[in-house]
């Protein structure tokens, strides 16, 4: 009579199991792996008080006062001026791109008006498609505003020191002037749906195939890796507008977000987007030997994607080095895409970078499918 539990059966047990979770090296990667992408992500990448953002100035009286205030935005390290010469037309693109985060404008004879008293203003347009990015930052600006020429304003001029403050700071919010967290959320959720759900999706064609024994009948076809890769990928497309739909309906009835720009443009856009997505999940699938490994190697794409794409945290918040990896992910462009054209209203002229780099994300990935499909086909 065997015994209800036996130590040598379950140490061989242990072993056994022990062993094959080592054999399979994709998911013993994943055990690994995902853990330190987290404790990265979390905690080198996620800021929620972001700091050096980009700033460019608007410069309508160089003087001495305004370099000062210049110098002191780059010291409180909320601000990086990468331009100090713009005109207003040049600032305007530069936020519509989300190139910028900040514009600060001084108007003409500002030096004379502040050593007049008579307290000039100091414009700074804030792109508040992202409220939560600026928080802390316009924060900074009322603060050092009292001081910050204190030290051009000594001897003659010290009768200034006592006012409150010698310049009036004008904060403009654009594109979102109320601060709507939905704003930035809403649109932003749909690139976030479709790297979810057809990178999945598309991840378990091949191998759901090989599972149930219908791959070795594709391979005996005809067809040509492209051709395999194409065919997954076409229908799915409609089913990535389909949901693209979905989200620009509720947006717009539940959370009354305005749509600024061009319902087709967004259309055409998001076709590369989509193709990439789709692209991904297949060159998974040919990686993966099973429905689970596929799964393992989704959450190992997503993960990243939905930290480090601007979706929760913004991008300029986030080391340089963080900062070249969001680069290279597909959702990070889209999300400035479909922000720029719901939020700003934007051009074709002003996204087709993010575009173009949305098309070279998917050449690569595709040519790497097609390679990894070509090995298997031998």
């Amino acid at each position: 009579m065997n015994k209800i539990f036996s130590w040598p059966r379950f140490v061989a047990m242990f072993y056994k199991e022990f062993t094959q979770m080592k054999r399979d090296r994709v998911t013993f990667a994943m055990l690994i792996g995902i853990p330190i992408i987290q404790l990265t992500l979390f905690g080198f990448a996620i800021n929620t008080n972001p700091k050096h953002l980009p700033t460019a100035v608007v410069n309508g009286d160089i003087s001495p006062f305004t370099r000062t205030f210049v110098s002191a935005l780059q010291n409180s390290e909320y601000f990086n001026v990468i331009d100090t010469d713009v005109s207003d037309k040049e600032s305007d693109k530069m936020l519509a791109k989300g190139d910028v985060n900040f514009v600060v404008q001084f108007p003409p004879n500002f030096s004379r008006d502040l050593v007049r008293g008579n307290q000039p203003e100091i414009l700074i347009t804030v792109d508040a498609t992202d409220p939560i990015a600026s928080v802390n930052a316009i924060t900074s600006i009322s603060n050092l505003t009292r001081n910050v020429f204190n030290y051009d304003l000594q001897h003659g001029l010290s009768y200034l020191i006592p006012n409150n403050s010698p310049a009036n700071v004008i904060i403009h919010a654009k594109y979102n002037p109320e601060a709507i967290t939905q704003y930035n959320i809403v649109p932003a959720l749909m690139g976030v749906v479709l790297t979810m759900t057809l990178v999945m999706i598309t991840a378990l064609a091949i191998t759901r195939e090989r599972e149930k024994g219908t791959y070795e009948n594709l391979l005996s076809t005809p067809v040509t890796p492209l051709e395999v890769m194409a065919g997954k990928v076409l229908p799915y497309i409609i089913v990535g507008y389909i949901q693209m739909f979905l989200i620009i309906i509720a947006s717009h009835s539940i959370f009354n977000i305005p749509f600024e720009g061009s319902l087709l443009l967004l259309l055409i856009a998001t076709l590369p987007f989509i193709a990439a997505n789709l692209s991904v999940g297949i060159t998974i699938s040919t990686f993966a030997t099973n429905q689970l490994q596929a799964v393992q190697m989704n959450i190992f794409f997503f993960l990243p994607s939905i930290l480090l794409s601007g979706f929760m945290f913004p991008v300029a918040g986030m080391p340089y080095a963080v900062q070249w990896i969001a680069s290279a992910l597909p959702l990070t462009h889209y999300l400035i895409i479909v922000r720029g054209i719901i939020l700003k209203g934007n051009s074709i002229m002003l996204i087709w970078p993010q575009i173009v780099d949305i098309l070279l994300f998917m050449v690569v990935v595709i040519l790497m499918g097609m390679k990894r499909f070509r090995r298997t086909l031998d």
